[in-house]
């Protein structure tokens, strides 16, 4: 019996007995992602998860080299094939909020749907990507497969920055799909995220006198007036259609309530296409206060991901995709590990069962079909078999 803890949303501690399991990588992907939805693996804690999936791999697959580093699971076929396919996916999960075990459950128009924490956002990507390792005989890509730790916190501790920096030769490839869920649809390459502190100065003084002072949260004022008339930019890469946004998230000021404060911030987002450098991004912003007397600073920042839809690999999906019917091709308009294959040259999709919307709720969930689909859809890809 293996035993697990962390904390949920609302700060209190929750604790499971998991017995040990010997998930079926061959059974219906819909039962083996409720069986790894039924393993807790909050950030920092996949390590029972990837006990899991390593052994399910080890036992279950053939014509994999396979290897544990900390507590990612990495899988590769070397059959001297033309293209290399890297299908990766995170284990861990944003803390559980009274959402674990799972449950299915049937809804008044007959849709089953699979609830839990880790449904969306990956656990039913990584059961699709984790049957197919099985059950797909003989593929006409070598495939990488790399089940990763620590994606939904700080990306210091992401576990595929890890392997990228450590096992680089890993994340050689062809096209790379994330299980990240897209409801089905391929979403191309990702948006670049940048955080700006724009920071305006006065002179403290007592409110009785505040003439004698320089308010510095006045001096917010011609920001947040930038911002509300900011129209964003729309930029079309490759039938993809990406949309910025600039953002103010944070506001921070204030001394006491009788004092005229000295010092104000405001923090703010910038998601850009990814036919901007984050460089370029940079100094973007900056031009969009240009003028303006105030301190600037990047705080974060992590370059977007060019689609590139034009790879042959890419093609072939697409192709796939539209023949079933049920999806396309979209932007991705948040960031994903898509990112650190295009830095790398290699063109990156998000692919996966379930709405991204729900990722994180309390309420996560999905309908099943959708996992049926996209296992579909990649074994035909995978199999070259486009009927």
């Amino acid at each position: 019996m293996c035993q697990g803890g962390g904390h949920n949303e609302s700060g209190g501690n929750y604790s499971f007995k998991v017995e040990w399991v010997t998930i079926d990588l061959s059974a219906d992907p819909i039962n083996l992602a409720a069986a790894l939805v039924d393993i807790p693996s909050v950030s920092k804690d996949e390590t029972l998860i990837a006990d899991i999936v390593e052994k399910a791999l080890r036992e279950q697959t053939s014509g994999f080299e396979i290897l544990r580093h900390g507590n990612v699971v990495l899988a590769r076929t070397n059959r001297g094939l033309a293209t290399r396919v890297i299908l990766a996916g995170h284990l861990d999960t944003v803390p559980i909020a009274h959402n674990v075990p799972s449950r299915f459950e049937v809804t008044a128009a007959g849709e089953r749907q699979l609830w839990g924490c880790g449904t969306v956002d990956m656990k039913s990507g990584d059961a699709v990507f984790l049957h197919l390792a099985a059950t797909v005989a003989d593929p006409v890509h070598d495939l990488t497969l790399i089940f990763y730790d620590c994606e939904e916190i700080a990306a210091e501790f992401n576990g595929l920055g890890r392997i990228e920096r450590e096992l680089p030769e890993w994340l050689a490839g062809d096209l790379a799909i994330l299980g990240e869920p897209s409801g089905g649809w391929i979403e191309a390459g990702c948006q670049g995220t940048l955080r700006i502190r724009l920071t305006t100065s006065g002179v403290r003084a007592h409110t009785a006198r505040a003439w004698l002072g320089d308010n510095a949260i006045h001096r917010l004022a011609p920001i947040l007036e930038r911002l509300a008339n900011y129209r964003a930019r729309e930029v079309d890469i490759d039938g993809c259609v990406y949309r910025e946004g600039l953002s103010a998230v944070r506001v921070s000021g204030g001394v006491a309530g009788n004092v005229v404060p000295d010092i104000a911030e405001v923090d703010v987002n910038f998601r850009f296409a990814p036919d901007r450098t984050l460089d370029e991004a940079t100094e973007h912003v900056r031009e969009v206060f240009s003028g303006l007397d105030l301190g600037f600073e990047r705080t974060d920042g992590a370059p977007g991901a060019l689609p590139g839809l034009s790879a042959p690999a890419a093609k072939d999906l697409i192709e796939i995709v539209h023949g079933h019917g049920s999806g396309g091709v979209r932007a991705k308009y948040g960031w994903t590990d898509v990112s650190r294959f295009a830095a790398r040259g290699i063109p990156a999709v998000n692919f996966g069962p379930g709405d991204p919307n729900l990722a994180h709720k309390r309420d996560e969930h999905l309908p099943v079909d959708q996992i049926t689909q996209v296992t579909s859809m990649l074994r035909s890809y995978l199999t070259g078999d486009k009927a």
